[in-house]
């Protein structure tokens, strides 16, 4: 007598049950619609929230440059007894190393904007860079203008 199953053409183990399948081949279509219906609605949802996010991480980018930039200025104006004339005196005297940052809204580093005024220095006076600002003309999301930070 020989033990085991006895396969039929296809190699499947042959039943004596030839009704319905019971258990389901795979999704039905109203079930993947359902799916992606509320993937869309929560990627819907998320898509405001993570533009504020990038807004927000370059408007601390453009804070921090200015903090540096502005800060740099004046010690370059201490250190050499007269202010610098354009940014890249800054970079030429070695204070910014890395090259002038690139405005974060502009994606350039040639747009930032200088205000330049008489500085005076022990007796004597001598017009340089004294305020640096982005060249950005779009609004922050506190509604002021990036060029007036």
């Amino acid at each position: 007598m020989r033990v085991g199953l006895t396969l039929n053409q296809d190699f499947r183990p042959r039943t004596t049950d030839h009704g319905p399948r019971t258990v389901p081949a795979g999704f039905t279509l109203l079930e993947l619609m359902i799916v992606i219906t509320l993937i869309l609605i929560l990627a819907a949802m998320a898509a405001p929230t993570y533009h504020v996010a990038i807004v927000r991480a370059r408007e601390a980018v453009l804070r921090d440059d200015l903090y540096t930039l502005r800060k740099l200025i004046d010690q370059y104006t201490i250190d050499k007894q007269k202010p610098p004339q354009t940014l890249d005196d800054l970079v030429e005297a070695g204070y910014l190393r890395g090259g002038i940052p690139a405005d974060p809204f502009t994606g350039r580093n040639d747009t930032w904007k200088t205000d330049t005024e008489d500085v005076p220095i022990s007796e004597q006076t001598g017009p340089g860079l004294v305020d640096v600002h982005s060249g950005s003309e779009e609004t922050s999301l506190d509604g002021t203008p990036y060029s007036s930070w």
